[in-house]
């Protein structure tokens, strides 16, 4: 005889606890996360702006009908949208996320923490604005950041021992737990109702990988975490109104998460949630390319000179050996015809050739007028992967979280160029001293392309200053940032 099923409803599962807990409680008082945050902004920022300069990317943009305009809605940066907070958080989080070129956290699950601006800052706007129109107080930039090292530490400490991508699900599912964590906060959603609305989070449907592989790589990579981060703010929402949760959302047999995605196996944590993630974040700076690749394009920029020097230039390379790690292998180690931006700039070949011919690699680079140049797969042919078992070991060391690649150029006369090792790309925290400054000369770039020279003075007096961004009002700040 079957037994009955118990339908006594269970506690909330200690993830979802730990996770609203910390959100609710937790006190960042460590002055390199909120430092680290700072300048993590002015990043994301810069990086929707450049993106804006993408067709491909703009036409996905403004609100859902046409000509709507949201009182008191939030705005989109670089644009005249005023949007309402779901459809304002899609926008920012498409734009900061299309050129491949935000922040970057790497362990078991990879992905792009700054993604969760898209519904942080959306919120804060129209939060802020609001306010003002009942009489009332708006947020402070500090609100921002705050929910920025948070959001960064869920999606981060989540990501370092569970691997997602190994059950086929893509990592935008972070962004939408993340978001929804903090976003609900935000909101002023009580305990009960941040559990119920991160419950919602898991229990949603979640997006593939598919976009993101041969043979099927394609442009919703862009815009996946901004869907995530949109949807985390409409769940928020309906938790606000108090509809219900779902407490043993992970562990239910049969219908829970781990039973249903993530073949029957419990999340495994390194560490509890503080503000390590942000602290340790990996900020692209020198490429838009995927995190894996930005040592291995640097070391080919190198290399690209070396053969100058030698009066060689990439028609002369017989093959290019990289030495690299197993998760740069397993994602971007590409073969055959490249057939969009989106394979290329998940193509270590691609990513290598490049620099090897024209010495730089841009946004651009992966447009079709660039990549129909017959050196680049000519090039592209000749390299090839190997992995090296120190190096996949130092990327998975939380005391190093190194991303080595080596390269190897081997000349048509038969020269072998001595190895060029690069450990840790220019955005790691070794080597932030050196980062930095060109982090500033990316945003001063990226505001170039989109506000004028007087907009863009009042922006940089306004966000370069530490202490005066602190006590920005978000409103006021987003103003700055309306075209």
């Amino acid at each position: 005889m079957s037994s009955a099923i118990s339908n006594e409803r269970p506690q909330p599962d200690q993830v979802l606890v730990d996770i609203v807990d910390y959100v609710l409680n937790y006190k960042i008082e460590e002055k390199v996360a909120w430092n680290t945050a700072f300048y993590c902004f002015l990043d994301t920022i810069g990086c929707g702006l450049e993106a804006l300069t993408y067709p491909a990317c703009t036409k996905l943009l403004g609100p859902v009908v046409a000509g709507t305009i949201v009182p008191n809605g939030a705005r989109v940066p670089g644009t005249d949208f005023q949007l309402d907070p779901v459809q304002a958080a899609f926008n920012i989080g498409t734009i900061v996320r299309w050129l491949d070129f935000n922040d970057t956290w790497l362990a078991a699950e990879w992905g792009h923490p700054s993604d969760n601006l898209g519904g942080i800052l959306a919120v804060a706007d129209w939060l802020s604005r609001t306010n003002i129109a009942n009489g009332q107080k708006p947020l402070k930039a500090r609100t921002v950041l705050e929910a920025m090292i948070m959001a960064h530490e869920i999606q981060g400490v989540l990501a370092l021992e569970n691997s997602f991508n190994k059950v086929g699900l893509d990592h935008v599912i972070l962004v939408k737990v993340a978001s929804t964590a903090v976003v609900g906060r935000l909101i002023g959603l009580t305990r009960e109702e941040l559990l119920n609305a991160v419950s919602l989070a898991f229990v949603d449907g979640q997006a593939l990988r598919t976009y993101r592989h041969a043979p099927n790589t394609g442009s919703r990579k862009s815009w996946a975490a901004g869907d995530a981060t949109s949807r985390a703010v409409r769940l928020a929402l309906i938790a606000k109104t108090g509809e219900m949760g779902y407490p043993s959302v992970l562990t239910a047999p049969i219908w829970g998460f781990y039973d249903v995605s993530f073949k029957g196996n419990p999340f495994k944590f390194q560490r509890g949630y503080g503000s390590y993630v942000m602290e340790n974040i990996l900020f692209k700076i020198s490429f838009p390319a995927e995190f894996h690749a930005q040592t291995a394009a640097e070391a080919a920029m190198q290399l690209h000179q070396q053969l100058k020097e030698f009066g060689k230039s990439s028609s002369d390379i017989a093959r290019v050996t990289i030495r690299t790690h197993e998760a740069a292998i397993r994602i971007i180690d590409k073969k055959g015809p490249l057939h969009n931006p989106a394979d290329r700039d998940h193509c270590i070949q691609y990513m290598v050739a490049v620099p090897l011919i024209f010495g730089r690699l841009t946004a651009d680079d992966y447009e079709n007028h660039i990549a129909s140049d017959p050196r680049i797969d000519i090039l592209r042919d000749k390299i090839s992967c190997v992995e090296d078992a120190q190096f996949t070991a130092d990327y998975h060391d939380p005391q190093k979280r190194a991303i080595s690649n080596a390269l190897t150029i081997e000349l048509v006369d038969g020269t072998i160029l001595p190895e060029l090792v690069v450990e840790y790309p220019i955005g790691h925290p070794r080597r932030r001293a050196e980062g930095i400054p060109k982090l500033i000369e990316k945003y001063k770039t990226n505001l170039a392309r989109v506000f004028s020279e007087k907009q863009q003075k009042e922006i940089l007096t306004t966000t370069l200053d530490y202490d005066t961004f602190l006590e920005q009002d978000v409103s006021q700040l987003m103003d700055l940032f309306v075209r």
